[in-house]
């Protein structure tokens, strides 16, 4: 909001703004490189190893690649700045906030047979060449197809709800969303804005990675097809390669859990079929309705 080469001073438009002068040449300072190099290490381990905490991951970093860091650098990189968990229950099992209601686990024996019957959502991180960011996604599980995603510097709920949003204005609405108990799903920005669409919110129980093992291997696909292969340079960059690497994952990759199939195919397809279903449907109702209209007028008459 400051000027420079405006008539009033720097000095007079911070009093103005009521910031103090000296904030006025501060820029925040990013990860160091070697942060950068120790989250990049920590990622590709907790893909093959979810089960590792910040203590585990220490000595890992520690005792079998001989770095010499304390274990308060990788609590704060592992749990604060990456978000990420164990899967293992304990201490740090989930980083949501205790004052948020949680949501019961709606998908156990549950038989998912069409699309947008369930969509799941979740949060990664994504390092690029001098940073990192944050991706989420949503999902949906019977087709498997990515049905919007976004990219950001920051996790929030608003964040969350606006990808929400931009799903539901292409596809619709789903019956379910499954998420884990992370804050941003958790808090009422999302929350509302599940409930006010009259979607049902089911969420992971606590310590239960595999209740939304679907996304985790989306995350673990596009980090070993994509990124690790073509370390992106910067935020454009990635963007540019999630472009490219979700249309491939939606229109040409054959996913094994839906009997090598493209996502496109079977969501299209069955979308096809309950359309013309519920076409059947409404055009048998009409006709019914009109054969109980002209009985109804022909025996007054």
């Amino acid at each position: 909001m400051i000027i420079k080469g405006h008539s009033l001073a720097i000095d007079r438009q911070c009093e103005l703004l009521g910031i103090n002068r000296s904030s006025y040449y501060y820029q925040a300072n990013g990860e160091s490189c070697l942060n950068l190099e120790l989250m990049r290490l920590m990622d590709e381990c907790y893909l093959k190893h979810p089960y590792y905490g910040a203590k585990r991951m220490h000595k890992w970093l520690t005792m079998d690649l001989g770095y010499r860091i304390n274990l308060k650098r990788i609590n704060r990189l592992y749990y604060t700045v990456m978000g990420l968990q164990s899967v293992l229950p304990g201490k740090h099992t989930t980083k949501r906030n205790k004052a948020h209601k949680v949501y019961p686990y709606l998908l156990r024996n549950l038989s998912i047979e069409r699309p947008n019957h369930v969509w799941v959502t979740d949060i990664t991180y994504i390092p690029i060449k001098k940073g990192f960011m944050y991706l989420t996604a949503f999902m949906d599980i019977y087709s498997r197809r990515v049905l919007s995603w976004n990219l950001s510097n920051s996790m929030d709920a608003e964040w969350c709800s606006q990808v929400l949003q931009e799903a539901v204005e292409v596809y619709g609405l789903p019956e379910i969303i499954n998420t884990d108990q992370g804050s941003q799903y958790t808090s009422e920005v999302f929350t509302s804005c599940v409930l006010e669409s009259e979607i049902r919110l089911s969420m992971d129980g606590k310590g239960r990675a595999t209740d939304n093992a679907f996304i985790e291997r989306l995350w673990r696909n596009v980090k070993y097809e994509e990124i690790y292969l073509n370390p992106p340079e910067d935020g454009l960059d990635l963007h540019l390669k999630l472009v490219e690497y979700f249309n491939f994952y939606n229109n040409q990759r054959r996913h094994e859990g839906i009997e090598y199939r493209k996502p496109i195919e079977v969501y299209n397809e069955t979308s096809s079929d309950q359309t013309a279903v519920i076409h059947e449907i409404d055009t048998y109702k009409q006709k019914k309705k009109k054969q109980k209209e002209n009985f109804t007028t022909e025996a007054v008459t």
